[in-house]
């Protein structure tokens, strides 16, 4: 299997439930070899077909109508996000439907090589930093035709996040200095805005670029494409770069102060919760949120 679980309300996927499904779906695939594919992922379980195609199927339980409505607009998030972005990202190939003791809808994708990036192996490089601006650039000049954040998730007002980060803090006790959390915490949530929604990948961690030699060739993850706060993309900074080269980014981006800030505390938001949540079930994920904490605490 590719994941032990992680979540309480997880759905496992075998093997010979994909080649089921691929057999009946995508019948032009079947006979190619499927493998799991192990990584740092936490929302999807994901096989390779061959050497071009990649399936990725909900790892948590849900209503199958509602996660047929979250897909098909990932899918559109997918495919306007290449229109976008000069960096290689998959490309949404069909809409898999429930079957052989699978019950939620799943997706098909084209499969891109490539390493993905941890939190320290790119971490000095300028020319990887350089990619990294000159993406979120890219995406920021996109048009978000008049659209706007919708929700509560990352991306949108900071103080909605009060009770996930106080519960974040609570179980990091012995693992880091949780009045320093809090004084940090109270302190981003009352960050103001003075940028508009500009579009974001909004999940720039490392699991989600791929790389090769200090160079960026690709994104993953690309259906969450939507309006948000510029400084949501800023995460990327504090989960993948060391200090020189995360001032050149920052540079790079002309981020203000208060865009920078807001930055911080979108990383803080999201690393805050990765040590204790992950650190029985994926220890990638618990370590990228141990790095980026540690990182914050130093740019204090």
């Amino acid at each position: 299997m590719q994941h032990g679980v992680v979540h309480d309300d997880q759905i496992d996927i075998s093997r010979d439930q994909v080649v089921a499904l691929v057999a009946d779906q995508l019948p032009d695939l079947a006979g190619i070899e499927v493998v799991a594919v192990n990584g740092a992922g936490t929302d999807h379980t994901i096989y390779r077909i061959g050497g071009a195609v990649a399936v990725r199927f909900p790892l948590r339980r849900a209503e199958p109508d509602r996660v047929l409505e979250r897909l098909r607009r990932e899918t559109a998030a997918a495919i306007e996000f290449r229109r976008a972005c000069q960096v290689s990202a998959p490309k949404p190939l069909h809409l898999g439907n429930p079957g052989h003791g699978y019950p939620l809808p799943w997706t098909v994708q084209t499969w891109l090589p490539g390493s993905t990036a941890t939190p320290t192996s790119c971490e000095r490089s300028v020319t990887f930093a350089d990619h990294l601006s000159a993406m979120i650039q890219n995406l920021r000049d996109w048009d978000t035709c008049g659209r706007r954040f919708e929700g509560t998730g990352r991306g949108g007002a900071l103080s909605d996040h009060d009770g996930w980060v106080d519960e974040c803090i609570r179980r990091n006790v012995g693992q880091f200095d949780t009045e320093a959390m809090r004084a940090m915490w109270a302190g981003f949530r009352r960050l103001p805005r003075e940028d508009p929604d500009v579009m974001c990948h909004t999940d720039l961690i490392p699991s989600n670029l791929l790389v090769d030699d200090g160079h960026l060739i690709g994104v993953l993850d690309t259906g969450g494409f939507q309006p948000a706060d510029p400084a949501l993309d800023l995460v990327s900074a504090w989960h993948l770069l060391s200090d020189t080269p995360r001032e050149q980014l920052r540079t790079a981006l002309g981020c203000s102060d208060l865009q920078w800030e807001r930055g911080k505390a979108w990383a803080f938001q999201q690393a805050a919760g990765l040590p204790w949540y992950y650190r029985d079930t994926n220890p990638a994920m618990a370590e990228m949120g141990r790095t980026t904490l540690h990182r914050l605490f130093a740019d204090i």
